[in-house]
């Protein structure tokens, strides 16, 4: 099936390494008609993206977001698509949320010297710019500095969840997450939730609180997953979505946008559940976390 579609894609403006104009152009070349530009916490991305896809008439730009939520002794992260990135309130909780980044991957870089890697903070803000510091920019400052090969090599024993050097920080639940996005008319997408245990139960409860969609054809699982999480889309009636969590980070193999993703028809069920929601009671105030 010839790929048109990625709802999950990275920028410089989070933990990618291609800028917003670079990854519309990027994703043009490889032939997709619609792109999700999801950075982390953060949407300042999206104007650049919107001003570049010009060139592109063809293309559509979906204004999205991935946070962060947890539930105990994990991590489970949400993606919003078609959401009002303006709205002041959203945009107010966003500072909080990366203020909580700042702190953590700067707690991390302390932890890592007790293993004698010291790398300096400076430097990860450096490599981070002016985006949301992220775990990603700690590995790539471990990479220059010749303490690991690749970016994902400092993940495995290091700044994985539960990792050595792994810090956590305040997130919100999954279902403070739905409601956040929600009231923004945005909607919600479980993101590569594989690896969640007690995934069927968690769907079951979560769809009762909102959520429109779970990543399905995503670019790293096997088709044995996919099939398994497809199954799982049609049971708790969730629209398939995926795309390639493109970061460009440089590591072996890592799947580019055009690799995987779902079919136009999910863009197109997205549409009308965030049409819904914006139809919907008025929405209020972002919920606190």
């Amino acid at each position: 099936m010839e790929v048109k579609v990625d709802l999950h894609l990275h920028t410089t403006v989070s933990d990618g390494r291609l800028t917003p104009s670079e990854l519309v152009k990027y994703t043009a070349a490889q032939g997709l008609e619609v792109i999700a530009v999801s950075d982390h916490d953060i949407t300042d991305g999206l104007d650049e993206a919107y001003a570049t896809v010009q060139e592109y008439p063809e293309m559509t730009i979906i204004p999205a977001i991935e946070l962060s939520t947890e539930v105990p002794d994990d991590e489970v992260h949400m993606l919003g698509y078609f959401i009002d990135y303006d709205d002041r309130e959203f945009q107010n909780i966003l500072d909080k949320f990366r203020e909580g980044r700042l702190d953590r991957g700067q707690l991390m870089v302390n932890k890592l010297s007790e293993y004698g890697m010291n790398i300096e903070w400076e430097r990860v803000l450096e490599i981070a710019g002016e985006g949301s510091v992220g775990r990603p920019h700690v590995a790539l400052a471990l990479v220059e500095k010749g303490f690991f090969k690749e970016p994902r090599d400092a993940f495995d024993e290091y700044l994985c969840n539960g990792g050595l050097a792994y810090i956590e920080r305040k997130k919100m639940t999954p279902v403070q997450g739905i409601e956040m996005l929600s009231k923004v008319g945005g909607a919600a997408v479980i993101a590569h939730p594989a690896r969640i245990v007690g995934l069927d139960e968690m769907l079951g409860d979560l769809k009762k609180a909102g959520l429109a969609g779970i990543e399905v054809f995503y670019a790293e699982y096997s088709a044995e997953t996919i099939s398994w999480l497809y199954e799982m889309s049609v049971k708790h009636d969730l629209v398939p979505c995926g795309g390639s969590d493109y970061h460009a980070l440089g590591n072996t193999g890592e799947q580019v946008p055009g690799s995987m993703g779902p079919p136009m028809e999910s863009v197109e069920r997205l549409k009308a559940i965030a049409d819904d929601i914006r139809k919907g009671p008025t929405r209020s105030s972002v919920p606190n976390s």
